[in-house]
């Protein structure tokens, strides 16, 4: 019996982005499906960004090329946001910016992030949890096909982090959106995401995590950054990983002991 698989709404097939005479990716193939929570995690200076980057069209690859499915819609919510904080900029009409939806959308976009009662609060007013909301927001008031988010939580604790991860996963059961984040947190990689990638300027291995969330293995590795995050799923290439921090003499078919 044949299978027709959804078409990817994304695709990268050979890209490469060369800055300064260094090369930042190298030939990268990679491609996204309707409703799959993708994660990827690297070293710093690994390329995440300028990755997310060359998908969603922001910055044109040295070579090979990135294919949208036509009329894809992407919400992107970027790593940070510079705003002049002598510039009075209030959440709702920085939700209006370049957009040409209503305000009662923006409204419905504030109630979906979780901050209905601040569109006319100053955004430099904003705490580090309710800015990320407000981007978050603004990422989805396009109701995207695919939701783009970098590093979102960066600067969030711990109880943050869940809540925001929390309403990522409720957003893709209620609207079927797809969602590609770069995250260093461990629990992502565990529980939110369908399939994990690891960039350090090439993809040098990804899949699906393990469920390991009861097991001794999650324990030992659970703290060791990025490291950890890499013997969570499975590898299925033969080539050294030293570049992802793995030893020698770790098997390239990591079993934790779960299925995968």
């Amino acid at each position: 019996m044949t299978v027709n698989l959804p078409l990817p709404l994304l695709q990268a097939r050979g890209v490469a982005v060369r800055k300064g005479g260094r090369d930042i990716l190298q030939a990268i193939d990679f491609a996204i499906s309707p409703g799959e929570i993708v994660t990827i995690v690297g070293p710093n200076g690994s390329g995440k960004t300028t990755f997310l980057r060359a998908l969603i069209g922001a910055l044109k690859p040295s070579s090979g090329r990135v294919i949208r499915r036509p009329k894809l819609r992407i919400g992107y919510m970027p790593q940070r946001l510079a705003i002049d904080r002598n510039m009075p900029l209030t959440v709702d009409r920085f939700l209006s910016l370049g957009d040409a939806k209503g305000a009662t959308s923006r409204q419905q976009a504030l109630e979906t992030a979780g901050i209905p009662q601040l569109a006319g609060n100053q955004m430099t007013g904003l705490s580090g949890g309710e800015l990320q909301r407000a981007l978050l927001a603004r990422a989805i008031l396009r109701e995207p096909d695919l939701l783009v988010l970098d590093e979102p939580t960066q600067g969030l604790d711990q109880p943050g982090e869940a809540a925001f991860y929390r309403l990522i996963a409720d957003l893709r059961e209620q609207t079927g959106m797809a969602v590609l984040m770069v995250s260093h947190d461990l629990h992502v990689v565990m529980s939110a995401s369908d399939r994990v990638i690891c960039l350090n300027g090439h993809i040098c291995c990804e899949g699906a995590p393990t469920q390991v969330s009861a097991a001794p293995e999650y324990r030992a590795l659970f703290g060791h950054g990025t490291d950890g995050a890499l013997a969570l799923y499975r590898h299925e290439h033969d080539h050294s990983h030293d570049e992802c921090g793995h030893d020698h003499a770790h098997p390239h078919h990591h079993d934790t002991g779960a299925t995968p």
